[in-house]
């Protein structure tokens, strides 16, 4: 009852405001027939004192009083008072009737829509409310408020980092992990969940802070799943596809077949030992008949080989630059014959065929980084 109380005084107030300026009528225009009439008068006035000092004929005064008194008699102020007193007539039933519509309508659909016996639900009544009826957001935001009171309940830590990593909290679930960890212990689940929200942080690139994380929940867990994929995966981001590809085959024949992993890994396989410049060799990558020549090569012949081969996958990648493994290899090749400037300029390409705000751009970023190699751009 008090809300309709409430709603119709400001109703009220909101219709007088605009009614009541209406219904005092129009003010006096300072252009109307009186107005003119008095402008008239002056010009009479005028035109006898230009009689008396001589400035203008009396034949031609009489013709001037007698255009100005025709003018004068063209005046009806009662006809303009008429059709201005029907017009404004008009206008303030039309406005009023406006003003009346407007609460009339509103008032009718929601009596008919809406719900003003429904009590209010403050931010705090909302996250005391039973889970089952919550949604992640709010389940989310009842931990954060308990945990916020209670820094030190390492459970609450182990149950919303998971959480965060599911909604690519990343920077959120790194710090969950790493509290859960500290104050409950560790375990193979909770480093390899900090692996994995570390290496989701950098953009993908398993560091050396991820790499330290999976190693750990390793030691713990020697077949851990998420820690021997992700690891696997930092082999190939560093060039050791080989080491790579051993790593996912052993973890593919200890999965069972309705394992969730088993897709992931059987991909990343397919990408590892995908050909891309040819059959037996990756995209500018040795064949076997190179790695054998190699080996009887001197120092300086394999050096020249070396700068041949990543000379190679530089112009293919400038013919097809839509290939993240090859640019990949070509930054990291750059820094391990030391041409760090070339190595940046094949960064910014890299960036640049992919688009600065892409996925792709900055995850090469990122694995330039961990080469210790940065965009000056």
């Amino acid at each position: 009852m008090l809300f309709w109380v409430i709603a119709a005084v400001l109703t009220l107030g909101g219709s007088l405001a605009v009614l009541l300026p209406l219904a005092a009528g129009p003010k006096a225009s300072a252009d109307g027939p009186s107005h003119d009439l008095e402008v008239y008068r002056d010009q009479l006035s005028e035109l006898d004192r230009d009689v008396e000092r001589g400035l203008i004929q009396p034949a031609q005064a009489d013709q001037a009083r007698a255009e100005i008194a025709r003018r004068i008699l063209r005046l009806d102020p009662a006809a303009e008072k008429a059709a201005s007193a029907k017009s404004s007539g008009f206008s303030r039933l039309l406005a009023t009737a406006a003003v009346l519509a407007v609460p009339l309508v509103s008032w009718g659909f929601y009596a008919g829509l809406g719900s003003p016996d429904l009590p209010s639900q403050p931010l705090a009544e909302r996250l005391t409310k039973n889970p089952a009826d919550s949604t992640v957001d709010e389940l989310v935001a009842q931990a954060e408020t308990h945990l916020a009171a209670n820094p030190s309940d390492g459970r609450g830590w182990d149950v919303l980092a998971p959480i965060y990593l599911r909604m690519q909290r990343f920077p959120d679930a790194v710090t969950a992990y790493r509290n859960a960890i500290r104050l409950d212990g560790e375990s193979a689940a909770r480093q390899a969940g900090l692996g994995e929200a570390i290496a989701g942080e950098a953009g993908g690139i398993v560091s050396s802070d991820a790499q330290a994380a999976f190693d750990a929940a390793l030691k713990l867990d020697p077949a851990n799943v998420k820690a021997r994929f992700y690891l696997a995966l930092g082999m190939a981001q560093e060039g050791r596809n080989d080491e790579a590809t051993a790593g996912w085959q052993a973890l593919l024949a200890m999965l069972p077949q309705d394992s969730p992993w088993r897709e992931a890994v059987v991909a990343a396989l397919s990408r590892a030992g995908k050909p891309k410049a040819g059959p037996g060799e990756t995209a500018g990558g040795p064949t076997r008949d190179q790695i054998e020549a190699a080996s009887s090569m001197s120092a300086e012949d394999r050096g020249t080989m070396i700068e041949t081969m990543v000379a190679s996958l530089d112009e293919k990648l400038r013919q097809n630059p839509r290939d993240w493994d090859g640019w990949s290899k070509l930054v990291r090749s750059y820094m391990v014959l030391g041409k760090a400037d070339q190595a940046r300029d094949a960064l910014k390409r890299g960036v640049a065929a992919f688009g600065a705000d892409t996925d792709e751009a900055r995850r090469l970023a990122a694995f330039a980084a961990s080469l210790g190699l940065a965009a000056t751009e």
